[in-house]
């Protein structure tokens, strides 16, 4: 028997939610990238670390808030709970990898289509473990040119992301790629999703199953979120995507130059500052070698 599916049961609510998760994670995952890559510090692990979990928690937490408004009219839907946060666990794992090829790697074309294509393939072994852990009275059968074509998107997003993440610092830029990111992986959902048929096994519900999705799949958003909230917190308080990079890594500034005269020859001193070896000391007039006295018979040296 064929079901009925529902991508959108709650309208619009569950869409433009997801979207702004998928958002948020980027956004997060984009600025620790960043960080990471124009400050070289002892916490570069760190902040691609925190950079990989924002992304693939944020992608994961945009995944069943979608869910949320998936049904099937005649069968209610649960969810194996080891399944979905597996689910969890390889977005985070792979996007990680692709994280930190690009970070310790370098931003090459090589290592950007590597990183891209892993990163790209965990977002789609996410949301295919994430849909194999659904129970109902019936199974899912997909369309495999679909199918094929969400990966491609996945893959796609997830290359555009690393190359922002290394090519992007501006914070309206910054921005910008994260509603990309979004618009991207939401798109590469709901691309998925129809792929999607259901073929129903009998009419009848299940015992204990009378609850909605979404007061199943709403206490496992939780712990996620909060991680995103924290992860926000975080980059907001970090001085250095605040301000910006500190002093000692800044040029150091000439005195300006007056028109008509010549500027002065600059070369770095033993202390790291510059120097004007052709600058005559105050007092000495021009074409003249000073020299020092020294007592009768003695030598005179020349004053260096």
């Amino acid at each position: 028997m064929q079901g009925t599916v529902d991508g959108f049961s709650y309208g619009l609510v569950t869409p433009v939610a997801a979207f702004l998760m998928a958002c948020l994670g980027g956004a997060l995952g984009l600025r620790c990238t960043t960080r990471s890559l124009r400050h070289r510090d002892t916490f570069k692990a760190g902040w691609l670390a925190l950079g990989a979990t924002s992304i693939g928690t944020g992608i994961w937490t945009m995944h069943f808030i979608a869910m949320m408004g998936f049904s099937v009219e005649q069968a209610p839907i649960d969810y194996d709970r080891p399944i979905t946060f597996a689910s969890l666990g390889v977005a985070v794992l792979m996007v990680g990898i692709g994280i930190f090829i690009v970070g310790y790697r370098g931003a090459t074309a090589l290592t950007l289509i590597t990183g891209g294509t892993i990163t790209g393939l965990g977002v789609a072994t996410m949301h295919y473990l994430g849909m194999a852990g659904m129970r109902f009275q019936g199974r899912i059968e997909y369309d495999t040119v679909t199918v094929a074509f969400s990966v491609v998107i996945a893959v796609v997003a997830a290359t555009a992301a690393l190359w922002a993440a290394v090519s992007v610092h501006g914070f309206l830029a910054s921005l910008g790629a994260s509603l990309v990111m979004g618009v991207a992986v939401s798109g590469m959902h709901y691309t998925a999703m129809a792929a999607v048929s259901v073929h129903l096994h009998g009419t009848g519900a299940r015992a204990g199953a009378d609850d909605p999705a979404s007061s199943l799949l709403l206490p496992m958003l939780i712990g996620p979120a909060v991680f995103l909230i924290l992860a926000a917190v975080v980059v907001m308080f970090d001085p250095l995507l605040v301000m910006g990079d500190p002093d000692w890594q800044r040029p150091a500034a000439r005195p300006p130059h007056r028109p008509g005269v010549p500027a002065p020859r600059h070369v770095p001193s033993s202390y790291g500052e510059p120097a004007n070896w052709n600058a005559r000391p105050a007092g000495r007039p021009a074409g003249r070698v000073a020299r020092r006295a020294v007592p009768r018979g003695g030598h005179r040296s020349q004053d260096w």
